[in-house]
């Protein structure tokens, strides 16, 4: 029982199960019996009439020997195809083309049914692969289904690195599945698979030749997962155009050497169907989850203003021929492409990188213990190596620092010396011109004393002449006034018939007369 065992190649019924490859005994070699012994010999090991001893057969190999009845082990294949179908499977797809495509809606037309997503814009800045992951029962059959969308392939002026994280993401699912490997307690069993499994790239319908970036992505690709190119939205073309246009993408593909995921042939129960299909790569697919009323009969289709295309007709386009191959015929050969070819790959070459061997210089095996221990060996003297270097390093940074140390600190003490001559300096201009202003100050306390002595004399000088002043002025203010009187006397001595003398005289005694 290979790898592709299905339940329709065991007889159960119900729709196409892939299993995974059966685990079994290493095949022994044939050997024809022993002749019998010709004389009298040692009897042989009871219970065995062939007279080999278990330790000669043990070196020869193993016999092949009817069975007299019965036994049983001729269920293990049911016993595996229940088991897988408890268990369930896994199955993962990465589509692969520019925004506008239809990839989405062939999703969904190759598993009749409406996957939620949102719709991609032409405005990212970059390349971004969204995975969504969907379970999905067919009868008594569970499939895990995880598709990976890039969003914003080939929208960007410069398309240059637009297969960078493709390749990433590609990488990293392998890597995550390494990493599971190597664990010294493993669930391989209860793992979520997220490696890619089948990549459908599509190719816009031009009808002239492949775009530059859909070669150099598909050259990177080709070796780190199963390439299975269509042409998106076939119905945009015409039917010779179609046929030029699928002859001009294989031509390209074999002249820049990439290399497209090929249907097995190795199965005789699929080799025929497998070939047949092989002939019309790249598959010219037009998807729709419309349905319309064709006949009596409701059917998948696009409706146009000429007419009307029939999304199953093999006549219209390979959405038959893409469906039977990818899900109902070869999914486990994919499932098994992936892990046996492109994760082997690149498991070898990480562990290459890590310095494993599978022999030594002088081609002897090499076990993983003594791998182990030279690559070890060989990181413990590089640790050494380096770990020397950087104390060497260290004393010459030290000295280093040590002299820098030393020119920084004498330069500060001739500062220090500078600085404080310098204050001795100001101190003394200061002490000195505190002295000669002590001395101003002294004097000129001197000057306000005696100048306050001679305003003290001169206040008292300037009493008495103010003294006298006043009396003359009093004086003087008496006889202006008794010149007054008179010349009034003078004016009005008719008045009381008494000469002036009589009247002065009368008023000498008296204050003067007003």
């Amino acid at each position: 029982m290979n790898g592709r065992t299905s339940r329709r190649a065991l007889g159960v019924p119900g729709p196409l199960v892939s299993l995974p490859p059966a685990v079994g005994p290493r095949p022994c070699a044939q050997r024809p019996p022993s002749p019998p012994p010709a004389g009298p010999g040692p009897p042989a090991e009871e219970g065995r009439g062939d007279g080999v001893s278990p330790g000669q057969e043990a070196g020869e190999g193993c016999r092949t020997v009817p069975l007299a009845g019965h036994v049983g082990f001729d269920s293990l294949p049911d016993q595996l195809v229940n088991k897988s179908v408890s268990q369930g499977f896994c199955f993962n797809i990465l589509c692969v083309g520019e925004t506008g495509l239809g990839k989405s809606t062939l999703m969904d037309t190759l598993f009749n049914t409406k996957f939620e997503g949102e719709p991609a814009t032409h405005t990212q800045p970059g390349v971004q692969l969204r995975s969504n992951t969907y379970d999905l029962q067919e009868s008594n059959v569970g499939l895990k289904l995880t598709i990976v969308s890039t969003v914003g392939f080939g929208d960007q002026i410069n398309k240059e690195d637009s297969y960078k994280p493709i390749v990433e993401f590609i990488d990293a699912q392998f890597e995550a599945y390494l990493q599971e490997e190597l664990k010294i307690r493993r669930v391989l069993h209860t793992y979520h698979d997220s490696r890619i499994h089948a990549c459908l790239y599509f190719i816009a319908p031009t009808g002239h030749s492949l775009k530059s970036l859909d070669l150099v992505t598909m050259k990177k690709l080709d070796s780190k997962v199963n390439i299975i190119p269509i042409i998106a939205k076939s119905d945009a073309i015409s039917k010779s155009e179609l046929t030029k246009f699928k002859i001009k993408i294989t031509s390209e593909l074999v002249s820049n050497g990439v290399q497209i995921y090929q249907f097995p042939t190795d199965d005789e129960s699929v080799a025929e169907i497998n070939g047949t299909m092989n002939a019309h790569l790249p598959f010219a697919v037009i998807g729709s989850t419309e349905e319309l009323k064709i006949g009596n009969k409701m059917m998948k289709a696009r409706q146009y203003p000429w007419g009307t295309v029939q999304v199953e007709n093999e006549a219209h386009c390979d959405f038959v021929k893409l469906r039977e191959m990818l899900i109902r015929v070869n999914m486990e050969d994919l499932r098994e492409q992936t892990h046996s070819r492109h994760y082997e790959l690149y498991r070898r070459c990480k562990l290459e990188e890590m310095g494993f061997k599978d022999t030594d210089p002088d081609s002897k095996p090499f076990s993983l213990q003594e791998t182990y221990e030279a690559k070890r060996n060989e990181f413990l003297g590089e640790l050494q190596k380096k770990e020397e270097e950087m104390r060497q390093m260290f004393v010459q940074r030290v000295k280093e620092k040590e002299a820098e140390l030393k020119e920084a600190e004498k330069e500060l003490h001739e500062k220090f010396d500078r600085l404080k001559k310098l204050h001795q300096d100001e101190k003394k201009k200061l002490e000195d011109k505190k002295k000669s202003l002590d001395d101003e100050v002294n004097a000129f306390k001197q000057r306000k004393t005696a100048a306050e002595l001679l305003q003290s004399q001169g206040s008292q000088a300037g009493g008495s002449q103010t003294l006298k002043r006043d009396k003359e002025k009093k004086n003087s203010y008496y006889f202006t006034v008794n010149s007054a009187v008179c010349c009034m006397l003078h004016e009005t001595q008719g008045l009381f018939g008494l000469p002036v003398d009589t009247l002065f005289l009368r008023n000498r005694a008296g204050p003067p007369l007003l």
